[in-house]
């Protein structure tokens, strides 16, 4: 018998800790039903085992339309590469094209994100945790710096939806980041939190810009972040104030909201407090990546199942992505793509 109620999946996604799931891992997920899976770079060795992966990921639960997530960027933060995948730039090369000549630009982040898309179907990939909407400010720390496409938010915007109908024409959901925005922290939330104490006003006119405009994509991922004119006490992440006025409210985001990380060094507490938290504060998903057993016992033990509301932002999501489908062929786009970059290489 379960420990946990998983008559209905549980709002939580969740990495594992190698090229294939152990038995302690195979049996917590079956007893757990979480929704979906993330993976990192330790998770994948060649096209064949993250296939063979994916699919044992997906056996383990009892629902359809399973988000398996990656972070796959392009440049430093990508989890898939060569020698079997492509080595793609950084957002902020591509938005160096943008400057340069702007339909080359809009183009060039359009068919970027459709071969990652093309990429990540093949694997059995859907869920791309991409692209970085931050804008990014002189001094800040550099966690961010060149994964964003631009400094100006108008810029920022327009790249970046052209990058999610990139991902959704190729089947892939894409997850706009960091929600409402880690451009101007100057700490890695991977490291320690971040305390941004610019106004309301100011935050609302270049960092929160990029999200409102990109208001209607299917998902977007929480910054580990205190907005000390919002509310001192809690990062975003865990912030009813943040979630509810600020990104539901003002910013008008409406689909589905997946924390960052709770294992980042941004976050105290224990691992089921970080969890309730998070899902308590307005985040529809739980994230947990690092795969350590006993920081994924704690954090189901903060899971609940989903809503009726997540599901049905789940479901709008998985509708555009259908909706939004493009059949490409995969080299003349590639030779296009690379085409076009060489004007700024």
């Amino acid at each position: 018998m379960s420990a946990y109620d998983n008559s209905n999946p549980q709002a939580g996604i969740f990495g594992c800790e190698g090229l294939e799931l152990t038995d302690w891992e195979r049996e917590f997920f079956t007893d757990l039903n979480p929704l979906g899976f993330i993976l990192f770079a330790r998770n994948v060795e060649d096209p064949y085992q993250v296939r063979a992966l994916c699919d044992d990921l997906r056996s383990c639960v009892s629902h359809s339309d399973v988000p398996i997530l990656i972070d796959q960027e392009g440049g430093r933060v990508a989890r898939l590469r060569p020698p079997h995948w492509r080595e793609a730039p950084t957002a902020a090369k591509i938005g160096e094209l943008a400057a340069f000549n702007m339909e080359m630009g809009l183009e060039a982040a359009h068919l970027n994100a459709r071969l990652f898309a093309s990429e990540l179907s093949d694997l059995g990939i859907n869920v791309d945790c991409a692209p970085v909407l931050d804008i990014p400010i002189e001094g800040a720390d550099p966690i961010i710096s060149d994964r964003a496409y631009a400094s100006h938010p108008e810029l920022a915007a327009i790249m970046g939806r052209a990058a999610c109908r990139g991902f959704m024409a190729g089947g892939v959901l894409p997850v706009i980041k960091h929600i409402p925005g880690h451009g101007r922290a100057l700490v890695d939330s991977h490291k320690a939190l971040p305390v941004v104490d610019e106004s309301f006003d100011i935050l609302d006119s270049v960092d929160f810009r990029p999200f409102a405009d990109l208001n209607d994509m299917p998902w977007a991922m929480t910054a580990h972040i205190v907005y000390s004119d919002i509310d001192p006490h809690a990062p975003a992440t865990m912030s009813p104030r943040l979630i509810e006025d600020v990104i539901r409210s003002h910013i008008g985001y409406n689909g589905v909201l997946i924390s960052d990380d709770l294992s980042m060094h941004a976050l105290e507490g224990s691992f089921t407090d970080r969890a309730e938290t998070a899902l308590d504060a307005g985040c529809d998903l739980a994230l947990h990546c690092n795969g350590k057993k006993e920081e994924m016992l704690a954090v189901a033990e903060g899971l609940r199942p989903l809503t009726d509301e997540t599901y049905d932002r789940l479901e709008e999501g998985w509708k555009m992505c259908r909706e939004g489908f493009e059949e490409i062929d995969f080299d003349q786009a590639e030779n296009r793509f690379n085409t076009l970059m060489e004007l700024v290489s």
